[in-house]
């Protein structure tokens, strides 16, 4: 007999059904059986308890245990043929729920009535559905658990991610014959480590975690997996902070009398505790002859900006240059405006009436003419251009820089590692890097808590800030409220201010080009559709201009604009010659109109939290009060409801940075990728475990100091280079 090892193919294991081996393979993506071992459940039913059930949605997939209250079979006619229909009602600890069995022939009818008796318990998995106010499992399979099968089963039964046709208990039986049969699974953790940790052996941990008989079993299960985990994910960070910290970089001290000290002396106004602080930080990490590779998280409006300019003046004081990387053409141009205007002279360096310190500071954006481009890069080549603004066109490979000491990446999440490492690369050597984020969306919250980078956090407000009421308009439950919406935006352009009316398409089912609407998710992962027509901006302004805002003056502003006319738009808004401006997410950062005071977010519920966050902060910057109305479809009780309620509730960036990291989950914490639910995480969970991983990152700083190698535990030493290896990795280290 052929040895079954972890690299074994998961073939060896699933004997002759083929079927269920192809489903496992191309379903589930299980190759070896090292795979399947790892093919950890999601959550476990108590077969000893009626499943609790509280509020069950239309199309989940459950998997419940429940008495059965009655069971009965009746013929129907299927085309030419007789088949039999089993109805099987059972009582949960929450709403009951029918079940209908179909049968080709009478004698399987009877023995499923024979099988599911009154008062036997069964477990059933199947989809949702109401019909007549009662609830159904529909396309459901199960079995009674007193019974042959029933009995196979652990006390606690998983329930595994799983795809169409293979079902939870399928699995464990595989896998428990699976434990019974392999050979040579490696431990990462030695005698000694586990000693230390108080952690199970790797065969005891996969046994209590595949078929636990109570619960401290599985939690002592759990316990192992999610430290083992954790302590090599921070393994690869640890070294990777060692090998970041021995690269060399040019020390950008500053110096007394340059930019720097003439900017602040022209500051009309006193930098926050918070900026000051920070920027004493920046500054000193600046002048060591190592990168920064800071994260500066700040409330919208909170002047992140400002530190960002004062550490690129720093720079440029030192010979160097600043790149600043904005996600929008709209960003770059609004910083690239705000800059020039708080520098003033300083930044009409080389031209007549400019400071004699002053620099030069260029934008570069992928909509600008061919003269006004080479222009642009022709003075970021030579180094005449101090600092530069631009947008992706930055990281075109014809952008040369002379000296490129600092990079600062504004609203990281809008940009992928690779893209960063674009930038960086353009550095003879590593440069600086700042990244900003207004609100820490669930991947930077993880890498946060992971320790991939070092943060600062602006909690101050500058003063002048105005409080922002939010509320959500439920047109789902009051249709009619929408006509007060649109009194409420006429009454405040009455006053003499101006509104946002954002929306989530351009026109039709048409997006924002590059941007991607915050799409529900069922349990698995799978993408859940809007049931309607989402507000359109063409649309939305045709309506508003001849209906409800006749008489205003409006305009549209989104991304598949001409460059000018965008530009022409927002200035002509900052200049209070608009009076609604109906929009994509496109004035989502960085735009700064103070006498905008109300904003109307049409289909609020396909924005994500940080972005809706993100928006509101667009109003009350003037020292105005702000109002924010969240217009939604969603039901109460719904996913997309609890977003909207949850910033409704709070304007803490930071809590809402938590509230997004449970609904959508932590995104791949060493790759690319930027969306949430298809965690890189298999066990851990960064809110749930901050706990296990503080302690992981204590640990693993520990065990390189007493084994840089870590020749003392060779299987752990193997894991951490298999993720060094991997493609997530390799992003990684360009991060």
């Amino acid at each position: 007999m052929v040895a079954i090892t972890p690299d074994s193919p998961i073939g060896a294991v699933f004997g002759s059904s083929h079927k269920k081996r192809k489903l496992a393979e191309e379903g589930l993506g299980l190759r070896t059986v090292g795979d399947l071992l790892r093919h950890f459940p999601r959550r476990y039913v108590a077969a000893t308890e009626l499943s609790e059930v509280a509020t069950p949605v239309v199309g989940e997939q459950l998997t419940i245990v429940g008495e059965v209250r009655s069971c009965s079979s009746a013929p129907f006619s299927a085309g030419n043929r007789r088949q039999w229909r089993t109805t099987i009602r059972l009582r949960t600890d929450g709403p009951d729920f029918s079940v209908t069995l179909f049968s080709p022939y009478k004698n399987l009818a009877d023995r499923h009535e024979a099988e599911f008796g009154w008062g036997s318990r069964a477990l059933f998995t199947g989809k949702a559905k109401q019909f007549r106010g009662s609830w159904q499992l529909e396309q459901a399979h199960g079995f009674a658990l007193d019974g042959d099968e029933g009995a196979m089963l652990s006390k606690l039964i998983p329930v595994y991610p799983l795809t169409a046709k293979l079902y939870t208990w399928d699995l464990q039986k595989v896998i428990t014959a699976t434990l019974d049969l392999v050979t040579g699974v490696p431990d990462v953790f030695t005698p000694e480590l586990r000693e230390r940790f108080e952690l199970l052996t790797v065969m005891q941990a996969l046994r209590w975690i595949h078929g636990p008989d109570d619960w401290s079993q599985l939690g002592a299960a759990q316990k192992r997996f999610r430290f083992e985990e954790a302590l090599v994910l921070q393994l690869v960070l640890a070294r990777r902070r060692a090998t970041h910290r021995e690269q060399g970089a040019r020390s950008r001290p500053g110096r007394p009398d340059g930019l720097l000290a003439a900017f602040d002396a022209r500051l009309p106004f006193e930098l926050t505790g918070g900026q000051r602080e920070i920027g004493e930080v920046v500054a000193g990490e600046l002048a060591r002859d190592h990168p920064m590779n800071r994260l500066l998280q700040g409330e919208v409006g909170s002047g992140k900006t400002l530190v960002a300019l004062r550490a690129m003046l720093q720079v440029v004081d030192s010979g160097g240059q600043a790149a600043l990387l904005a996600p929008t053409e709209v960003l770059a141009q609004q910083h690239h405006r705000s800059i020039s205007a708080m520098l003033g002279d300083l930044a009409q360096g080389g031209m007549l009436g400019g400071a004699a310190e002053a620099t030069s500071v260029v934008l570069l954006t992928g909509s600008m003419g061919r003269t006004a481009r080479q222009e642009a890069m022709l003075r970021i080549m030579t180094g005449e251009a101090g600092i530069v603004i631009g947008t992706h066109a930055l990281l075109q490979d014809t952008v040369e820089f002379a000296d490129l000491g600092l990079v600062v990446v504004d609203e990281q999440h809008r940009f992928g590692v690779e893209q960063r490492a674009a930038l960086t690369d353009k550095a003879g050597t590593p440069p600086h890097v700042l990244v900003m984020t207004a609100t820490p969306i669930p991947r930077t919250v993880a890498m946060t808590v992971f320790g991939d980078l070092e943060t600062s956090v602006l909690a101050e407000l500058p003063a002048g800030r105005a409080p922002i009421q939010t509320n959500v308009v439920p047109l789902a439950d009051q249709p009619t409220w929408i006509e007060r919406v649109w009194q409420r935006v006429r009454e405040e352009v009455e006053k003499g201010h101006q509104v946002y009316v954002v929306c989530p398409r351009i026109s039709g089912d048409a997006g924002e080009e590059g941007e991607r609407d915050q799409l529900d998710l069922d349990e698995d992962g799978s993408e859940v559709a809007p049931k309607r027509a989402l507000a359109a901006v063409e649309d939305v302004h045709a309506e508003l201009s001849g209906g409800p805002l006749a008489g205003l003056r409006t305009a549209v502003l989104h991304g598949r604009l001409a460059p000018d006319e965008k530009d022409r738009t927002m200035r002509a808004f900052a200049a209070g010659e608009v009076d609604v401006l109906v929009s994509t997410t496109v004035i989502e950062v960085g735009v700064d109109v103070h006498n905008a005071t109300t904003m109307v977010l049409l289909d609020a519920d396909r924005f994500g939290v940080s972005q809706l966050h993100q928006l509101r902060g667009r109003v009350g910057r003037g020292g105005l009060p702000g109002l924010c109305l969240l217009v939604s479809h969603a039901e109460l009780g719904s996913p997309a409801r609890d977003r909207l309620d949850a910033v409704a509730s709070t304007t803490d960036g930071f809590e809402l940075s938590r509230v997004d990291l449970e609904q959508r989950r932590e995104g791949d914490v060493l790759g690319a990728s930027q969306s949430g639910f298809r965690s890189g995480l298999v066990s851990l969970r960064v809110l749930r475990d901050e706990k296990t991983i503080v302690r992981a990152r204590e640990a693993a700083e520990a065990l390189l100091s007493e084994d840089p190698a870590l020749a003392q535990a060779p299987d752990l030493a193997d894991a951490v280079a298999e993720v060094e290896r991997s493609a997530a990795s390799e992003f990684m280290e360009k991060g």
